[in-house]
């Protein structure tokens, strides 16, 4: 039988108040206090925090914060990616960030979701990955639905809803983020 970890980690329905992923959780928020409380300013204290936080993350990750995540394991970045201040990352499921990929302010990425069915949703909730390409730029106040695969050389434009996936070098705006162009290399 599956722990409602393995469940989460596999998109299945879960339990979110399963003691062991509550204490995860908790985990990861006494590390977000650090960040963006305590070490707010960028230094090699909150170099070490982010080790911590997001294992799957070289070096040369950058967060400004404040930032929120779910469990920070979930996480796993290529080189040079940035997020500025007020993003958050609910980390259900795998959240997969390519080389140089740039978050504005405000970017939300979303692998948490909930069963359409009332009487479901009261107690489990599942998640769908979410795979974001390299060289891309995530504007301001974005937001990246469960499931969502950004290709690489990307821009998403300030305030759009990514609901499906967006192909190789496309600029995508809108509530739902359409592509509006190519963008040649």
């Amino acid at each position: 039988m599956k722990t409602e970890k393995e469940k989460m980690l596999a998109g299945e329905y879960y339990l979110a108040g399963d003691e062991q992923l509550v204490k995860e959780r908790t985990d990861c928020k006494k590390l977000l206090h650090r960040l963006n409380v305590t070490e707010y300013v960028v230094s090699d204290l909150t170099r070490e925090i982010l080790a911590e936080l997001i294992p799957h993350a070289p070096a040369s990750l950058y967060i400004e914060p404040p930032f929120h995540c779910d469990y920070g394991y979930n996480i796993k970045c290529g080189e040079n990616v940035y997020f500025n201040v007020n993003c958050v990352v609910l980390d259900v499921m795998e959240v997969k960030l390519g080389n140089n990929v740039f978050c504005a302010p405000g970017v939300q990425i979303y692998t948490a979701t909930h069963p359409l069915n009332a009487e479901l949703r009261r107690t489990q909730e599942n998640a769908k990955p979410v795979v974001i390409g390299d060289d891309c730029w995530i504007g301001g106040g974005a937001i990246i639905c469960p499931g969502v695969t950004i290709g690489n050389r990307c821009v998403i434009g300030a305030g759009s809803v990514v609901t499906k996936d967006i192909p190789d070098d496309s600029l995508a705006v809108g509530n739902p983020a359409q592509v509006i162009r190519n963008i040649p290399a």
